[in-house]
């Protein structure tokens, strides 16, 4: 592939050109080009959530939309949201209701958990167990996952 056929991406704020087949999926290119390893392979086919950014306001699975179709449009992944000096609201809740056993699927939740906070400040229990129904976590921390959801969006002004 030519340079002249470099994609062009807007990640987290920055511009990217990346040389990549058009089909190639976000995740991949996020991963391997980007080097931002927040955004994780877990199922390969947009059912398991570990691989969750926000796309123009809606958690999309990277691993099921193509770099091509990302071109264009505003993308946040997990390294998007806060850094170790400053945490964004939800990693910071997370930390403080235990949310995360593993950690594998917690960048997914936490980008889903985003997307919907940044929609609606002040969700009921009913609409964040929707929000994160396409996130799976094998570790039985949903119970500190609904809390930590809701005390980032406590900390919302309201």
């Amino acid at each position: 592939m030519s340079d002249d056929s470099a994609l062009h991406l807007a990640v987290n704020g920055m511009s990217y050109s990346v040389t990549a087949e058009p089909e190639t999926p976000l995740l991949y290119v996020l991963r391997n080009d980007l080097k931002l390893k927040g955004a994780r392979f877990g199922c390969g086919l947009g059912l398991c959530g570990a691989c969750m950014v926000v796309i123009d306001g809606k958690a999309v699975p990277s691993c099921d939309i193509s770099v091509a179709a990302a071109v264009g449009k505003q993308i946040t992944t997990i390294e998007g949201l806060g850094s170790g000096e400053k945490l964004h609201r939800l990693q910071s809740a997370f930390i403080a209701e235990q949310a995360a056993q593993c950690g594998y699927c917690v960048s997914g939740v936490i980008m889903s958990a985003y997307a919907l906070l940044e929609r609606n400040p002040s969700p009921r229990d009913d609409e964040i167990l929707v929000a994160l129904d396409g996130n799976l976590c094998r570790c039985g921390t949903h119970a500190r996952i609904l809390r930590a959801v809701k005390r980032a969006a406590a900390e919302l002004p309201q």
